[in-house]
């Protein structure tokens, strides 16, 4: 991902996450802070998927819509912000790919995501499982039944 995907990326985010809307400044500041954890899938001018990671406590996530203004001194977790691909790019394994390449270039021992309702049995398929959260209000900013999820990397 560059700067320059950032429209693109925000246009998906928006059409994708009607329930769950982030402003352009968070997809600008996670690129800033950790830009080998944010890739984009596209084909000739047309971007058909994102991701965004970057590392982070491991005992929380960041609230939904937030700056993080740095990353923690020393982060324990390599945290899976979103994942998410254009309905015309599903089915082909793209998320899958993304997901084995940021764990396998993340260099700590564990990843945690934020599963929102009726996304939590496809991260388990991952390895991904529930895991205790220290900031419940954090969690709550992704809408009743988010679940705090993590697995060894």
């Amino acid at each position: 991902m560059t700067a320059a995907d950032l429209p693109a990326v925000q246009a998906l985010a928006d059409r994708i996450h009607l329930h769950h809307p982030e402003s352009p400044a968070v997809f600008a500041e996670r690129l800033a802070l950790a830009p080998a954890g944010c890739r984009v899938l596209a084909t000739g001018a047309a971007l058909l998927g994102y991701a965004v990671s970057h590392p982070w406590t491991g005992a929380a996530p960041p609230a939904l819509d937030t700056l993080l203004g740095a990353l923690p001194p020393a982060p324990v977790a390599w945290h899976i912000h979103d994942i998410a691909l254009a309905e015309a790019a599903r089915g082909a394994g793209h998320a899958a790919a993304v997901l084995r390449a940021l764990l396998a270039a993340a260099p700590l021992p564990r990843a945690t995501l934020v599963a929102i309702p009726g996304t939590g049995e496809v991260w388990a398929r991952h390895g991904f499982r529930d895991a205790p959260c220290a900031d419940r209000a954090s969690l709550a900013s992704y809408g009743e039944g988010a679940r705090f999820m993590a697995r060894p990397r």
